[in-house]
C-alpha cells in the first residue's frame, strides 16, 4: 500500500490583465492573439457606438472595440495612448481597446468566484467570474459574450 495521496493539484489558468476605467480585468491567455497600439484607426459610418473603427494589423482587417463604451464606462479624457488586445471570434479579428495592459497572472480555477451580487448587471453579462488578487478584484471577461452582445442589447440593459 502506498502513502502517496490521490489528491491532484488544482488546474490553473493564465490571464492577461488589463485596466479599463480603473477596474482590473482578465482575459484568458488562450484567447489573446496580439497586444498592440492601435494606429491609423478608420471610423466606420453608422457603426454602433462601441465600434471605434477598423485598422490593418499585419495584413488583417481588425475591428476595434472601445471597451469603455462596451462596458458602459465614461470616455477617458486623458491624452493617454490606448492599447489593444487582439482576439479572434469565429474567424473575425478584433482589437479590444483598453486603458493599460498589465501582466500575465496564473490563478487556480477552483479559486474563481461567481459574479458578486452587486456587480453591474450589464458587466455581469460579460463576466465569467472574479478572482481575488491580493487587494484587487479581477473580473474575468468572457470574450465570446463580450463580442456577441450587440448595441440593441446594450441599449436595453
Amino acid at each position: 500500500m502506498s502513502n502517496v495521496s490521490d489528491h491532484q493539484p488544482a488546474a490553473n489558468t493564465e490571464y492577461v490583465t488589463a485596466t479599463i476605467g480603473g477596474q482590473l480585468f482578465g482575459i484568458p491567455i488562450s484567447r489573446v492573439q496580439d497586444v498592440f497600439k492601435p494606429e491609423r484607426l478608420t471610423r466606420v459610418p453608422l457603426a454602433s457606438h462601441d465600434v471605434a473603427g477598423v485598422l490593418n494589423l499585419r495584413g488583417r482587417i481588425v475591428t476595434a472595440i472601445d471597451m469603455r463604451a462596451r462596458l458602459g464606462l465614461p470616455k477617458d479624457d486623458t491624452a493617454r495612448e490606448a492599447m489593444a488586445i487582439g482576439v479572434d471570434l469565429r474567424g473575425e479579428s478584433y482589437g479590444l481597446m483598453i486603458d493599460t495592459i498589465g501582466e500575465v497572472v496564473r490563478v487556480q480555477n477552483d479559486e474563481c468566484e461567481i459574479n458578486p451580487a452587486n456587480l453591474d448587471p450589464w458587466l455581469g453579462t460579460m463576466a465569467a467570474g472574479v478572482h481575488r488578487l491580493g487587494t484587487e478584484l479581477m473580473v474575468v471577461l468572457d470574450i465570446d459574450r463580450v463580442l456577441s452582445l450587440d448595441a440593441e442589447t446594450h441599449a436595453n440593459a
